[in-house]
């Protein structure tokens, strides 16, 4: 069958962007007879461009507010008829249905309403219905009609009517209609969403709300095609969630320097994902997906230098976040150092800082515009997984969002911490949590003195960052404290982290070997404070 020539266009869209000098070429170039709805037919009239309203084509009034207007037999005859078929061509001329060959269509803004805080009496009213149900009529019968939802595919559609005598290619068309099934789809899902998080307990029980979906179906908004992955030879790409919370990685602006790449992207995330965790001032500086540095302080040069100070030689190609404006005394302070940065992500930089910034154009920086509290989902309005990829499939989990709070710890040792102590092993757990696990994290004035990542065991993970802590301390480990990510299965780690000075532990707890690991810590006077919950990051 040969591709039909595009003769009448129904035009009914929620993004405006491009469509009157759309409809314009279509109507002024092509011929083609435009049928519209509402507001759109409204912009196109004030611009002076012909319209038919769906009310003339079906002989009956929108009504109930514009919930039902384009449910009819000829508007959905028109596009879901097959020319090839003789009942279908018979049926439509004995009803007076008149094929539509174009639809132009985009949903209404749920995801955006709802992301903006609107109550559920005007999220449900944005849930599109005549929108999705003629985009899929349309995109069913792609043999002969062309849907279009993206303006920026507009100009595309006009070319190929160009070198097509005012049709589309086949080819075009089943394209089109990929992306409309995989829209709809998502915006389903959205919407699934938001109506089981409007449950109550007597029609959802909250451990259902809880538990993982049964099926899941994602939607994400590509950002941008990436150089590669992780190496060269992989192709890669970056995308994010439509609705994700503002202050999240996939929302920052990047305001100067080179593209960013794949392992940027992961290492910038985990910085962001870290130094957000601390409520001081505070700076986190990563390399390869671990804090090599970190610090708070009231002033956030102090928290950059000492976090620079906790690793100098890995820091030196890391990524910073800090979690404050940066200003230029920190800038001079990184330049100082002659410290190589591939990344700076904060919150907002103050115009001076950003002047000092231009006279290293390849320096990335991203500003994110605020700072998402401690323990809050940084995946979006809904309590969306925590995807990762395994060969052929995929694991999802919730977010790891905890509520740390010191009270709720239990010190089990007999010697008790004294409140500097307390605020270092909080300072040092929080930390424990952006570590690959087996995770020790060694802390002092709440700034990193060491970190083991990584290992197969735990007790060499103790060892790792006894040893860093001697290479930028003359006195090592001693009176630091530690935080383990995991309860301490043996003695043998205590005896590590006690030989070394280390005056104090945080951890999990819950191990079957708690007596003799308590019992280890007294023998060697270390306090012990167990949380309860472990923060395992693989």
């Amino acid at each position: 069958m040969t591709s039909p020539k595009i003769k009448r266009a129904l035009v009914s869209v929620t993004d405006k962007t491009g469509i009157v000098d759309f409809c314009r070429t279509l109507a002024d170039e092509f011929n083609v007879e435009i049928i519209s709805t509402g507001g759109t037919a409204q912009t196109l009239k004030d611009a002076v461009i012909a319209v038919k309203s769906v009310e003339a084509v079906t002989g009956f009034p929108e009504i109930m507010d514009g919930r039902v207007k384009t449910l009819h037999p000829k508007i959905h005859g028109a596009l879901l008829a097959r020319r090839d078929k003789k009942t279908h061509v018979d049926a439509a001329y004995q009803h007076g249905i008149i094929p539509i060959d174009l639809i132009v269509a985009n949903l209404y803004a749920f995801s955006e309403t709802v992301a903006k805080g609107a109550d559920k009496d005007e999220a449900i009213e944005q849930i599109d219905i005549g929108g999705p149900s003629m985009l899929r009529s349309a995109a069913k019968n792609c043999a002969s009609v062309t849907v279009v939802t993206d303006p920026s595919l507009y100009e595309n559609i006009i070319e190929e009517m160009r070198s097509g005598d005012g049709s589309t290619t086949l080819e075009m068309r089943k394209y089109l209609a990929t992306e409309v099934f995989a829209l709809t789809a998502a915006y389903d899902v959205e919407i699934a969403r938001y109506l089981a998080e409007q449950g109550t307990a007597e029609t959802v029980s909250e451990a259902n709300l809880d538990e993982v979906d049964t099926d899941i179906v994602l939607f994400l908004e590509k950002i941008q095609d990436l150089r590669y992955g992780e190496n060269p030879h992989q192709q890669a790409a970056y995308y994010r969630y439509p609705d994700s919370n503002q202050y999240t990685m996939a929302r920052a602006k990047q305001l100067q320097g080179k593209e960013l790449s794949y392992n940027n992207i992961l290492d910038t995330d985990a910085a962001w994902s870290a130094v957000r965790e601390l409520d001081e001032t505070s700076c986190v500086i990563v390399k390869h997906t671990n804090p090599c540095g970190a610090a708070s302080d009231n002033d956030v040069v102090a928290a950059y230098q000492k976090a620079w100070a906790g690793d100098p030689i890995s820091a030196f190609g890391g990524i910073v976040a800090i979690n404050c404006s940066v200003t230029e005394a920190v800038v001079q302070a990184i330049f100082d150092n002659k410290q190589f940065v591939e990344v700076i992500i904060a919150p907002s930089f103050d115009p001076a800082a950003l002047k000092l910034l231009a006279s290293k154009p390849n320096l990335r920086i991203l500003e994110t515009g605020g700072v998402n509290p401690p323990g809050e989902r940084a995946s979006g309005g809904t309590d969306r997984q925590v995807l990762r990829s395994i060969e052929g499939g995929i694991l999802a989990q919730a977010e790891d969002t905890v509520d740390e709070d010191p009270a709720a710890f239990t010190v089990v040792s007999k010697a008790q911490p004294t409140e500097q102590q307390l605020q270092d092993m909080v300072f040092a757990w929080k930390l424990c949590k952006s570590v690959k696990s087996n995770a020790i994290v060694l802390a002092k004035d709440l700034s990193m003195f060491g970190m083991g990542a990584g290992q197969p065991n735990r007790v060499n993970s103790a060892r790792v960052a006894i040893q860093q802590a001697g290479t930028i301390c003359e006195t090592g480990a001693a009176g630091t404290v530690a935080a383990s990510d995991a309860f301490i299965p043996f003695p043998d780690t205590i005896e590590v982290l006690a030989e070394a000075g280390i005056a104090a532990l945080i951890q999990p707890g819950g191990s079957i070997r708690d007596e003799e690991v308590i019992a280890a810590a007294d023998a060697a006077g270390l306090i012990m404070v167990n949380t309860g919950y472990r923060h395992f990051r693989h």
